[in-house]
């Protein structure tokens, strides 16, 4: 058995610390020795405990969690990609969320690395062109989790939603790798055209709570966008933008402002 973890923790060293924390909880907290077992310490793998947390926290009387299971299953299944990015989800949580302690965590306690778990399972429905489901995935995350991510969105890896309520993510909204954002940000359009009107969001973007960003401009790479902020014009890369409208107040202050989380506006900053 030794030799087991041993091989497990080389492979997979996330899966292997999550589990190695469930067992500590359970120790722990004897009282939530079903949680942690049907959550965790009865999977094999992360992809398979994300198919039943997922259906899980989604069943509804509409819909089995049986069947919910299945759906996942097959999505963590057939698109590696969704285990790939749940891991830099976990580890981006763990990294830039002071609150979280452990890689447990966000798998069982954090709405935010919850919701956008299922909406990986329900962006895979969409590509596959079972969109009805999609919408359904859609629905219920939005009912369950206070977060509303349309399926047909792009959203990439190393995703860090700190609180996550009410968080909206429009139809051709783009987000890149390693962005973190807080609650009641909102990646929207501006009118009702139908084709590309959602924001693109560069890699490594810090966007501070109820912050704004709508129709279908571009925030670049590690830049930051100021809670309260109404992002209406593109935001160049490596800039901080605040008010509304937003305007660039200074530099971003560092090279990876989603992983530092540092909110605050430069000394002195003014529009430039």
């Amino acid at each position: 058995m030794a030799e087991r973890r041993t091989h497990i923790a080389e492979i997979d060293p996330v899966w292997s610390r999550i589990t190695a924390e469930a067992q500590q909880a359970v120790q722990a907290e004897p009282l939530l020795g079903g949680l942690v077992h049907g959550s965790v310490l009865h999977h094999a793998t992360l992809e398979r405990a994300l198919a039943y947390r997922v259906a899980q926290k989604l069943t509804s009387g509409d819909m089995s969690e049986q069947i919910l299971r299945e759906i996942a299953d097959e999505a963590v299944a057939a698109d590696p990609g969704i285990g790939a990015a749940a891991r830099a989800d976990i580890v981006a949580v763990y990294e830039r969320d002071p609150a979280c302690h452990r890689f447990l965590q966000p798998l069982l306690y954090f709405k935010g690395f919850q919701a956008i778990q299922a909406y990986r399972v329900g962006h895979f429905l969409w590509r596959q062109g079972r969109k009805d489901f999609a919408y359904f995935i859609q629905m219920r995350v939005s009912e369950v989790f206070g977060v509303d991510i349309h399926p047909a969105a792009r959203i990439g890896q190393g995703i860090m939603i700190d609180h996550a309520h009410s968080i909206v993510i429009g139809e051709t909204a783009v987000v890149g790798d390693n962005v973190s954002m807080l609650h009641s940000v909102t990646l929207g359009g501006t009118g009702k055209e139908e084709e590309d009107r959602h924001p693109k969001i560069g890699n490594g973007v810090l966007i501070g709570a109820g912050a704004k960003v709508l129709g279908n401009i571009r925030v670049g790479d590690c830049s930051r966008v100021a809670a309260g902020s109404v992002v209406l014009e593109d935001v160049p890369a490596c800039k901080t933008v605040a008010g509304v409208p937003a305007k660039i107040v200074g530099e971003a202050g560092c090279d990876q402002p989603s992983m530092k989380m540092d909110h605050l506006l430069p000394c002195g900053g003014s529009s430039t």
